[in-house]
């Protein structure tokens, strides 16, 4: 008999969720106030970032208009404040295409209990809770084969992130330290730990072995390499496929 591990079944997912990070959207109302939307379809392509918005979300009516906005990465433990903004939208009358249970709130910040902070060279404000906050203007949107959607490109022109996320004395933000909210099949999960990295990987100071992590709370510092290192090699522990779950959506984000 073979062993389930190598048995697949064909299935009929309602929605295909695997795990993407979850980011925070803001963009500018037409009045001159800021809207606050969740995303869990965005995706980097070098110095872009690529949005699914729906075709009747307040976000892409938004952008259409004014095409500045922030997209801000939060942490697994503000998943309660990312499912506080599920079932509200920015548009009112809300759409009839939304699902019953939306409501219209007009300060989503406030709702989200999130606070402004001021952008740089874009109109609306970032997260100030989130530790990567990234500020960008849409250079394109298409609309998706399958309708319903929209395919929004956006430039990235400044990237904030928070101190302790950063190498000192570098342009690179620690892998060991950054963890974004994931959204698995409308879950929200942490990161577990690292197995390993790319070889593209310029990471200053981790040269980790696929398969072997630091013990928790241990983080490479810049010049300490694993491979010649007996110190830290000593430190070294089996990796644990496993990874924190954080809470569920009753309603999907998107």
């Amino acid at each position: 008999m073979a062993h389930p591990e190598s048995v697949h079944s064909e299935v009929k997912p309602k929605i295909l969720y695997f795990g993407t990070p979850v980011v925070l959207i803001s963009t500018e109302n037409a009045d001159g106030s800021f809207n606050l939307a969740p995303v869990s379809s965005a995706w980097a392509l070098g110095h872009s970032i690529v949005l699914g918005l729906g075709e009747d979300g307040h976000t892409l009516s938004n952008l259409r208009s004014r095409p500045g906005l922030t997209i801000n990465y939060p942490e697994p433990h503000l998943w309660e404040a990312v499912e506080r903004l599920a079932s509200l939208t920015g548009a009112n009358p809300v759409p009839k295409t939304k699902p019953a249970q939306t409501t219209y709130r007009a300060d989503k910040f406030a709702a989200a209990g999130l606070s402004q902070q001021s952008s740089v060279g874009v109109r609306p404000p970032r997260v100030k809770e989130c530790g990567v906050q990234l500020e960008a203007k849409v250079s394109g949107i298409s609309p998706s084969a399958s309708g319903g959607f929209a395919i929004v490109e956006c430039g990235v022109e400044k990237v904030h992130v928070r101190q302790t996320l950063v190498i000192p004395g570098t342009q690179h933000i620690d892998p060991g330290r950054w963890e974004p909210l994931i959204y698995n099949f409308r879950h929200y999960f942490g990161l577990g730990k690292e197995h390993g990295f790319s070889y593209r990987s310029e990471t200053p100071g981790r040269s980790l072995q696929p398969g072997r992590s630091l013990q928790p709370g241990r983080n490479l510092q810049p010049g300490r390499n694993l491979q010649t290192d007996r110190s830290l090699q000593a430190e070294l522990q089996p990796d644990e496929p496993a990874s924190a779950t954080c809470g569920y959506a009753p309603q999907s984000i998107l």
